[in-house]
């Protein structure tokens, strides 16, 4: 069967968004004709698609969304890769409008926006609960929008205080082989922490805060015994808290207070003996309606494009090893 090809022009307001919409040296255009299998030929101020009629309908629909976003900001390759994800899951203007808003402007004068349908969803989970949960694999922006999520609530002096933790999980090297004292020795593990706080607020600035106690980085352990009120509490990096941990740090949590947990169940530190709280978590607080859980998947990875593949590579590879150690699997495809 022979299917008709059709040919659809869109035309832009101006060059200037023909300039944002076409990308360096037509790059995006080339993502957008490799991603829809048609032709996409620009001229001037005019995109035209020629294609199956399903090709062409979904060009059209890619390119109103990126013309959308280009309404208010600068789109990014990502953006434009992202689209093809938005589209097919049919999401809604109301969830496309979400990418629009700053959430924050940095030290350095920098624009901070959800960049992902799924990263929009996690900020206003953040906004609505006080707790969320964001699961995801490296590189959705989970810990980082947490951290601008609290610089942002801190300004706005909704919290007087940003608490952030994380378990100081070994991974390979013992701590008592590092050098200097216990601080030290866990401030490696806290690194990505520091990282998104200088970013945010300039390194000056930041450490100012630390120096003040208005922000306090610690290991999951020092929030034992203690109640924080008023403040924005993370708990980054929550598969290697274990369940009594996760219990514990939950328990934190008082007056005037909210707070984000963050991590990834395919990176899980502990000894097979201990159960993961993040794995756990879902089951035991399913149906609390202050708490949220927001699960960011490879196509919400804002990093470089080769690194969703990779996430999905290794999703594949585990899927695989699950059939060969399923029973059911082995005697319906081994007998």
């Amino acid at each position: 069967m022979i299917l008709a090809v059709i040919r659809e022009t869109v035309q832009l307001d101006n060059d200037r968004t023909a300039q944002a919409l076409f990308g360096p040296q037509d790059r995006y255009l080339a993502i957008l004709e490799e991603g829809i299998d048609a032709q996409v030929v620009a001229r001037g101020t005019e995109v035209t698609l020629i294609g199956e009629e399903a090709a062409v309908r979904r060009g059209k629909a890619i390119l109103a969304h990126l013309v959308k976003l280009i309404d208010s900001r600068e789109i990014t390759e990502s953006d434009v890769r992202y689209a093809f994800a938005m589209q097919a899951q049919g999401r809604s203007e109301k969830e496309v409008a979400g990418l629009k808003e700053t959430l924050l402007i940095t030290a350095h004068g920098k624009h901070i926006r959800p960049k992902t349908i799924g990263q929009g969803v996690y900020i206003q989970q953040i906004k609505d609960h006080t707790i969320t949960f964001g699961i995801g694999p490296a590189g959705t922006g989970k810990t980082y929008l947490a951290v601008v999520m609290a610089v942002r609530a801190l300004k706005r002096r909704e919290v007087s205080r940003i608490v952030l933790t994380r378990p100081a999980v070994e991974a390979g090297e013992k701590l008592g082989f590092l050098p200097g004292d216990l601080q030290d020795k866990v401030d490696p593990y806290l690194r990505p922490l520091y990282d998104g706080l200088y970013d945010t607020l300039g390194q000056e600035v930041a450490q100012r805060y630390l120096d003040k106690g208005i922000i306090e980085i610690a290991p999951l352990a020092y929030m034992r015994g203690r109640t924080l009120d008023d403040s924005f509490i993370i708990l980054d990096e929550a598969q290697n808290a274990t369940k009594e941990q996760m219990k514990m740090f939950l328990t934190r949590i008082g007056f005037g207070s909210r707070a984000v947990v963050t991590g990834d169940v395919t990176q899980i530190d502990l000894p097979r003996t201990s159960a993961s709280g993040l794995v756990s978590a879902k089951a035991i607080l399913d149906g609390i309606e202050e708490i949220a859980f927001s699960f960011l998947e490879a196509e919400d990875v804002v990093r470089h494009p080769v690194v969703a593949k990779i996430i999905r590579a290794y999703e594949r590879d585990s899927a695989k090893k699950e059939q060969v150690h399923d029973p059911v699997f082995n005697q319906n495809h081994l007998a």
